[in-house]
């Protein structure tokens, strides 16, 4: 059924890496001997409803990431790198404008979430054949405080209404191209994709994600990185245990 659309994908992996205090750009930070955003773009290709890849990286990054991670490691689906912009919001609507003419559905996602599953990226192709447009999250586990000045709690929103919104980001091209287009009139920053989709007036599924679908950002993040992956390879290594016996 989703085959009878076209799907593309735009991974952002145009950051400043500020808070990593890296002398590189974070995306290529390796974790489990490749690179983040190796791992990253695996899950997208690996994806059967997936039929292009717009990488968007830093102007002088592009042909470091068309050879040391297309060429090299192989990637089929990624038809385009692209600069990216200024912000995050201009590194996606660089990659909006460079999409194949027949996509239907365009997912964002960023270059630094390396734990995405191949299911939730179909679980959101689903959800927007169902609604249009949906966001893979997760419940906060934690209380949240709204503070005001001089850092004094104006209130505590139920938590049971809370969600983080992760990536991948879904939705109808029309749609957030509509999103994106209102919001460079408008002089609107959102602070993700789906906000801007929000602000044209149209519902926003939230679909179950996973915890473990961490955006890496600081040195801390990537030893949670590290022991996500040796978790994964010995779950992995156990299972091709079990079907040999």
């Amino acid at each position: 059924m989703y085959k009878d659309y076209y799907v593309s994908a735009i991974i952002a992996a145009a950051g400043m890496s500020n808070r990593m205090g890296s002398k590189i750009n974070k995306q290529f930070i390796a974790i489990g001997n490749k690179p983040i955003l190796v791992h990253t773009l695996e899950k997208f290709e690996q994806c059967k409803y997936i039929d292009e890849i717009i990488l968007v990286s830093k102007e002088e990054e592009v042909e470091y990431c068309r050879k040391e991670i297309v060429r090299k490691y192989g990637f089929k689906k990624v038809t385009n790198i692209i600069r990216g912009g200024k912000e995050r919001q201009d590194s996606i609507y660089n990659g909006l404008l460079a999409l194949n003419e027949n996509t239907d559905i365009v997912l964002t996602h960023d270059g630094a979430r390396p734990f995405v599953k191949v299911e939730h990226i179909e679980d959101g192709i689903k959800g927007v054949v169902e609604h249009g447009a949906c966001v893979i999250g997760v419940p906060v586990k934690d209380t949240i405080k709204v503070v005001g000045d001089s850092e004094i709690v104006h209130h505590t929103p139920k938590r049971s209404l809370l969600w983080a919104a992760q990536t991948p980001q879904c939705f109808w091209t029309h749609l957030i191209m509509k999103g994106y287009e209102h919001a460079m009139n408008e002089g609107i920053v959102g602070t993700d994709d789906s906000s801007l989709v929000e602000r044209i007036g149209h519902d926003i599924k939230m679909i179950m994600g996973s915890y473990d679908n961490i955006k890496i950002t600081t040195p801390e993040d990537l030893i949670i990185a590290e022991s996500l992956l040796k978790d994964m390879d010995g779950l992995l290594s156990r299972k091709i245990f079990y079907k040999s016996r």
